[in-house]
């Protein structure tokens, strides 16, 4: 049953993820989150607790309408590696620092504002691809441990 619920939980948490990123994040969290400051660590932290309630949320009422076989200490492990390794993301730098250490750093500066040029910031840029590369590989772990565990 842990290769069903493996499954179901997957494209379940990609779906929330998506969601949360993108309409429950606030604009001042997604743009505060990767200062170098208090606020930045808080807006990090209010944005990862939201994202995390709806992925929550989400893999709950798979549970209890589909009945996945899903224990306490799978979903609590998978909440948790799924948050932390969110919030450690999207405090920007830290993703930055290993893009660069893994020789990255050229892909992750693709797309954004050059200095003294009148360019516009996208979603398109390699920043962002590789920080949704880093939340999918990390919600595929979570699915595994919710599944596993």
């Amino acid at each position: 049953m842990s290769a069903l619920t493996f499954a179901v939980v997957l494209p379940a948490l990609l779906v929330a993820h998506n969601v949360a990123d993108h309409w429950v994040q606030t604009s001042h969290q997604a743009a505060t989150k990767g200062q170098h400051s208090h606020a930045g660590r808080i807006a990090c932290a209010m944005h990862v607790l939201s994202y995390t309630a709806l992925t929550a949320a989400t893999v709950l009422l798979l549970w209890a309408v589909l009945g996945l076989a899903v224990s306490p200490l799978g979903f609590v492990t998978g909440q948790a590696v799924s948050a932390v390794t969110h919030y450690w993301a999207d405090r920007r730098f830290t993703l930055a620092g290993l893009a660069a250490r893994l020789g990255k750093a050229q892909f992750y500066s693709l797309g954004s504002p050059r200095l003294d040029r009148d360019d516009n910031p996208s979603l398109g840029t390699g920043a962002y691809a590789l920080d949704q590369a880093w939340h999918w590989a990390w919600l595929f772990f979570a699915a595994l441990l919710t599944a596993a565990v």
